[in-house]
């Protein structure tokens, strides 16, 4: 006992950056012994994943659309335009123009479907290698979808 109050302190009088150190290199070993109540189904992990990769092929398909068409580029456009900065007329600032809209339907994609996955998946257990195929297709289908060699009608700015 006297040994660790006199180890207190002695670390009181190290400077904050080293105790700050110390209590850093203890931090795995705390995540080691585990949680006391560890969750039992991976479902909601699995739903939060899968909607991201949902959201990323919307806003590609998005953007290859807007990209196709000048009315459409608009609609996106003004989609976004809720998102500050997204249209300013000021020269030395700019704007980001139709990506705002982009983006937006990428919030809506992953919103939208994770209210559609959560409730179904949340009391289940996923399967790593189910939810490792989806996720990787879907950010892989959406990775693709932004390789201009094989869409030569998109424009590379």
């Amino acid at each position: 006992m006297k040994q660790n109050s006199a180890s207190r302190i002695e670390n009181k009088s190290l400077p904050l950056y080293i105790q700050l150190w110390k209590q850093l290199k203890l931090f795995p070993q705390a995540l080691s012994r585990g949680s006391q109540n560890p969750p039992t189904t991976n479902g909601s992990a699995a739903a939060f994943l899968i909607s991201g990769g949902v959201g990323a092929v919307a806003m590609m398909v998005v953007h290859h659309l807007s990209d196709t068409s000048k009315a459409r580029e608009a609609a996106v456009r003004s989609l976004g335009s809720w998102i500050p900065g997204s249209v300013n007329t000021d020269p030395l600032w700019g704007n980001i123009g139709s990506y705002a809209g982009k983006e937006t339907v990428l919030l809506i994609g992953w919103l939208a479907s994770l209210a559609i996955l959560y409730p179904s998946l949340r009391r289940k257990q996923i399967k790593p290698r189910t939810l490792f195929f989806w996720v990787l297709t879907l950010f892989t289908v959406a990775t693709v979808m932004a390789w201009h060699p094989l869409f030569p009608y998109l424009p590379l700015q």
